[in-house]
């Protein structure tokens, strides 16, 4: 059997209970790493963290939690070590979505994105980076998009999130480096998940003739790059952005 990478660290993930987040949570614990599973739908969270316990032999924890909320990420961080002892790693992975025109669109439907996508990532890397100062060692991996750096009609609200994910990846960077802290993002493409599934074949067929490699991404691919930011291979890695879009946007 194979070392395990990531064996006895702590790994939470925001958004972890179905798509990308719960893909990430697999493959971090295929690494022995600890799970904790962060989301909004509490028996979903329940029920994904005790799968993955089960089925991959790691200990795991799931906490109902709304990230755009200071004082939840707080209590978040606190139960985390409570539980474990520590936080090596936490992926911000919790987003939403709202599409409208910029004329058309709500100063709800604004407001929501970016307290969920922007000030989520901000409240969790906050709450995070106060124990990984003190441990002098973490990881920080936002999940970013696509259109965070080249725009998608109609996404006004979500690629303005994920461009300020982008930049706030870059500067957390610069401010935890001397801690021994690397701060990652990834930014997906088009990838199969609930939401594309709702997708026509029509409109799928469109999407994938943008794409030089010609299909939609799987979860495995954010989460294969995700598990690498994670390890001590990528420790020389830090503020760096990786695209994972199938050539869509170079």
């Amino acid at each position: 059997m194979c070392e395990q990478k990531l064996k006895d660290k702590v790994a939470l993930i925001t958004g972890g209970a179905q798509g990308i987040g719960r893909s990430i949570a697999e493959k971090l614990a295929d690494e022995g790493a600890k799970i904790v599973i962060v989301d909004v739908m509490e028996e979903a969270a329940k029920k994904t963290a005790e799968e993955i316990s089960k089925e991959k032999n790691v200990e795991s924890l799931s906490l109902k939690i709304d990230v755009s909320s200071s004082q939840e990420t707080e209590e978040m961080i606190k139960k985390t070590v409570e539980k474990f002892g520590k936080i090596d790693i936490i992926i911000n992975n919790a987003g939403i979505t709202r599409d409208n025109l910029l004329v058309r669109m709500s100063d709800d439907e604004w407001d929501k994105v970016i307290s969920i996508n922007l000030k989520g990532v901000f409240n969790c890397s906050k709450a995070a980076a106060k124990v990984m100062m003190k441990q002098r060692t973490g990881k920080i991996v936002n999940i970013a998009s696509v259109v965070g750096l080249m725009g998608n009609a109609g996404q006004v609200n979500y690629s303005a999130s994920k461009g300020g994910v982008i930049a706030l990846t870059k500067t957390l960077a610069r401010e935890l480096a001397s801690r021994n802290i690397n701060v990652n993002a990834v930014a997906p493409g088009f990838i199969k998940t609930a939401m594309t599934d709702k997708l026509s074949d029509e409109a799928k067929k469109k999407l994938t003739d943008i794409i030089p490699l010609n299909r939609l991404g799987e979860p495995s691919d954010v989460a294969n790059a995700v598990k690498f930011l994670c390890t001590d291979e990528s420790s020389y890695i830090t503020g760096e952005i990786i695209s994972i879009n199938g050539g869509m946007y170079m």
